[in-house]
């Protein structure tokens, strides 16, 4: 799994609330999820009245997530449990002025972690490595885009029932069940606030309707005062701290010698980069770094992560599960394969088959 040791890996700088983001925007990734109710109907189940979902289509109600997490300002202390019983909390605090967003989330658990976004500019302190990571993201953008063109394909992969509202972290929120239509994906049981749609809690389900992941809001203060100067000039604190930056430079599989074939139904191209690790440090090839390629079926995602094999070594295959996380690591010709997504192991293992090198 060398990818994965890199302290500069493109996914060993993601946080809780991007994932977050992220899904709200297509339910894509990243990863949220998991604490299974009860059968039957959820506690606080509202009347059938209000358990058409008729008003609204699937890609309506992704929109009005998505859109809830880009506006507004609040505070609040996130946690992401899974079945396997990993825990960790990060402390947020988000702001929205005009098109202006900023937000800054503190890791509450394992090693202390600042990461702070404006826009798509994200800045990751470490502290106990004295090491700060720069990086642009465009993600939030492709995602919303795609909401943006009404994709008939989510529907033809998934269907939203509205199934009760309860009361998270002190506020009202609808229950939103979203169901696969394959063993291919997992489904999502969201808490969307009611007023404005932010997802408040979530969790992803196993083909069987297992709860693998729940990520949820403990306190939330919607409406809050953010001083959003005073994020981005802590944003730009680097003094002390060696900075390295994670620079995306958009191409394609065929300008990288690959070609990207489609092997899992509803999978579809998202964007495609080749992430360089620059610092004032760095020497030779230690620049170079990993082209990466997402995937999206509209709410899950998944990255293929290629490397040079001889900057790996020999190297060893690698299948883990961390969550609802998959995660495959395997030599393809003469690269090394890193593919990691919220799917089930056998969409991994497709998707893993979808690069072969250009003949």
């Amino acid at each position: 799994m060398p990818l994965l040791q890199s302290p500069v890996s493109p996914m060993g700088s993601d946080t809780v609330m991007p994932r977050l983001a992220r899904l709200a925007a297509g339910l894509c990734v990243a990863a949220l999820s998991s604490l299974a109710l009860a059968q039957g109907a959820p506690a606080g189940a509202v009347g059938p009245q209000a358990v058409q979902s008729g008003e609204r289509s699937i890609s309506q109600w992704l929109t009005r997530m998505h859109e809830a997490s880009r506006h507004g300002s609040y505070v609040g202390t996130f946690v992401v449990s899974s079945a396997t019983g990993g825990l960790s909390s990060s402390r947020i605090w988000h702001v929205c002025d005009g098109a202006q967003q900023v937000e800054r989330v503190d890791a509450l658990t394992g090693a202390p972690r600042s990461t702070f976004r404006h826009n798509d500019r994200v800045v990751t302190f470490l502290p106990q490595s004295g090491l700060v990571l720069q990086e642009r993201r465009d993600s939030l953008r492709l995602f919303s885009d795609l909401l943006q063109h009404e994709d008939a394909a989510i529907a033809d992969f998934y269907s939203v029932r509205l199934v009760g509202s309860e009361r998270v972290a002190g506020v009202s929120a609808q229950v939103l069940l979203l169901e696969p239509h394959d063993r291919m994906r997992f489904g999502y049981r969201v808490w969307s606030e009611t007023a404005s749609g932010l997802v408040v809690k979530l969790q992803t389900l196993d083909p069987d309707g297992r709860t693998l992941e729940q990520a949820a809001f403990s306190d939330l203060q919607l409406n809050a005062r953010v001083n959003r100067d005073q994020l981005i000039e802590a944003m730009g604190r680097t003094q002390g701290y060696r900075v390295q930056r994670l620079e995306p430079v958009p191409t394609s599989a065929s300008a990288q010698g690959w070609v990207l074939k489609p092997t899992v139904p509803g999978f579809k191209l998202m964007s495609c980069v080749r992430r360089s690790f620059s610092s004032p440090h760095a020497q030779g090839d230690a620049a170079a770094g990993a082209v990466q390629w997402i995937l999206s079926d509209g709410l899950a995602s998944v990255s293929l992560f290629v490397e040079p094999l001889e900057r790996q070594g020999p190297g060893r295959e690698v299948s883990m599960v961390m969550g609802a996380t998959h995660l495959l690591s395997r030599r393809v010709q003469d690269a090394w394969l890193t593919v990691v997504g919220e799917v089930p192991q056998q969409t991994l293992q497709a998707l893993s088959l979808s690069l072969e090198r250009a003949r």
